[in-house]
């Protein structure tokens, strides 16, 4: 028997295991083509100091790569012991892009780690800057398919639901792969890892400047980490503006709780810088707002309306009604006592209204009797079709709030470096070093906003969530999701103490000799320094 409790500890389990899983793939994305850069410098000028950044960042790199690979494998699995249904009903699209992505993970980009790591005395300068490029393009490559994946999950594209096999069949691969809502994620989300990577190397030189020790490796990485992190921001902040745009389209719902826009308001709609979403009484209180930029940012058009919570539930309330009738239907078709002419006359029925059978499907969590449903019983499923607005609001603007906050960063960093002036400016190494956390907060709020804003729907319009998971119990998913948050802590304990103890060893880790922990001598960071 499906229970809320089995659904939300379902879900807790799963929003766990990714959201620890995230805490790694954003620096194993960004700092795979900063060493990219760093190692492109050495092989054009042969300075060893390069070759040295490379090495050292590149031993920070894979000791977030080995874990990010362990808290990762197990989150495949979950689709089969946690969501058994959901893994039956879409397996045959929902498979295909993460079949490609292990063989990208585990063949492709596991193939050029180990190069990178046992090939500096065997390879040429290029050939091993080739493996470097390879490295971090399968890693990339690897986020590309499981954001294809995803981006299905949000917007079900090129399928069809077979009422002969009672799944949803892949029809068209490349609309699959081509969705533009797959394709804006990738982009938007790799642009945040290399956004965190860059703060990441920032935060580290700033450090070893503010300590005045290894002045010539740390100005050397702050500078790409400045360069690499001011375009990162910069397409964070444009692509994030194209995935907006694709969630008009595809997502309206997740928009308007993200807008806190309760009904349609005259085009161009106004975007609501602050207020206090009340989700009771369906209004913002105290909102702010700034004329014509939601509707400029949603739409790209002045004329075009964004839909309110009140008109796309009175929308919601329609398909679920509509919906109703094919369940009704398609519970004909598969009878196995109803006549021939019984299911001709079903399928009239159920091909006017296939379109809307998910919507249908949302009244399961009250009623398996459809002759049953009533106008209360379709009101509720539409009102379950709304998010909860106020943590959509808030986690979206603090995300974009933070994501202008890197712009500034970044833009100060570059600034000053192209000045070279950057070492003096002793506040700025310290808000760069204090801003180390932030990038992680932000994709995770990212990660927030995309999964809830689709609730309560594992595939968006097509499959609910509380029909996708396992027959369980909920002393076994409680017993499960406590090993894994202890295992999983446990793994990040041993991520921030490794990284910690190098990034405070610094260059010295390396072995080299031309590296130390010592100060360096006063007045070290007053004097200026040689590009």
């Amino acid at each position: 028997m499906l229970t809320d409790e089995l659904v939300d500890l379902s879900r807790l389990q799963f929003a766990v295991t990714a959201m620890y899983h995230f805490l790694f793939v954003p620096l194993t994305l960004g700092l795979a083509f900063i060493l990219v850069i760093m190692e492109a410098c050495y092989v054009l000028t042969g300075r060893q100091v390069y070759k040295d950044m490379t090495q050292f960042w590149g031993k920070l790199f894979g000791i977030n790569f080995a874990l990010g690979v362990t808290t990762g494998i197990t989150m495949e699995f979950q689709f089969g012991t946690n969501w058994a249904y959901y893994s039956h009903y879409v397996g045959d699209i929902f498979g295909a892009p993460l079949a490609i992505e292990g063989l990208m993970a585990f063949f492709l980009e596991s193939t050029f780690i180990g190069l990178f790591f046992f090939g500096w005395d065997r390879l040429s300068r290029g050939k091993h800057l080739l493996v470097t490029f390879l490295m971090a393009l399968g890693s990339n490559l690897s986020a590309l398919w499981i954001l294809i994946a995803n981006g299905w999950m949000q917007d079900p594209v090129g399928s069809v639901f077979s009422d002969v096999t009672m799944r949803m069949e892949l029809v068209d691969f490349w609309a699959v792969v081509f969705n533009p809502t797959a394709q804006a994620k990738f982009v938007h989300t790799v642009s945040a890892g290399y956004v965190t990577a860059s703060v990441f190397v920032l935060a580290i030189s700033s450090y070893y400047l503010l300590k005045g020790r290894d002045l010539d490796f740390a100005r050397r990485s702050f500078r790409v980490a400045a360069a690499f992190g001011f375009a990162s921001a910069c397409s964070v902040i444009v692509l994030g503006d194209e995935s907006g745009y694709t969630v008009t389209a595809s997502q309206q719902t997740k928009l308007a709780a993200m807008e806190g826009m309760w009904q349609t308001l005259p085009a161009p709609a106004p975007f609501t810088l602050f207020a206090l979403p009340d989700d009771e009484a369906r209004q913002n209180r105290y909102a702010l707002e700034i004329p014509w930029v939601m509707g400029l940012i949603g739409t790209r058009s002045l004329s075009q309306e964004i839909p309110g919570i009140r008109e796309i539930e009175a929308q919601n309330r329609e398909r679920i009604a509509s919906g109703a009738v094919a369940v009704q239907a398609l519970a004909v078709l598969r009878s196995r006592e109803a006549s021939e002419q019984a299911k001709a006359q079903a399928r009239i029925p159920f091909e006017a209204h296939k379109a809307d059978l998910g919507f249908g499907l949302l009244l399961q969590r009250y009623t398996s009797d459809y002759s049953q449903v009533t106008p209360d019983l379709i009101a509720q499923a539409a009102r379950d079709t709304i998010p909860k607005v106020a943590p959509m609001f808030w986690s979206f603007r603090l995300m974009v709030l933070l994501g202008f906050a890197f712009f500034a960063l970044f833009g100060l960093a570059l600034y000053f470096s192209l000045k070279n002036s950057f070492m003096q400016k002793t506040w700025l190494l310290r808000w760069a070093l204090w801003f180390l956390p932030t990038p992680w907060l932000a994709c995770e709020l990212g990660w927030f906003v995309a999964e809830y804003g689709r609730q309560p729907w594992t595939i968006y319009g097509v499959l609910p969530t509380h029909l996708s998971v396992s027959s369980l119990t909920p002393a076994s998913l409680y017993g499960s999701l406590g090993g894994f948050v202890g295992f999983y802590t446990l793994l990040l304990g041993v991520e921030m103490y490794l990284m910690i103890k190098f990034a405070r060893l610094g260059p010295a880790c390396l072995g080299s000799g031309r590296y130390g922990a010592s100060a360096a001598p006063s007045g070290a960071l007053a004097r200026p320094v040689d590009i």
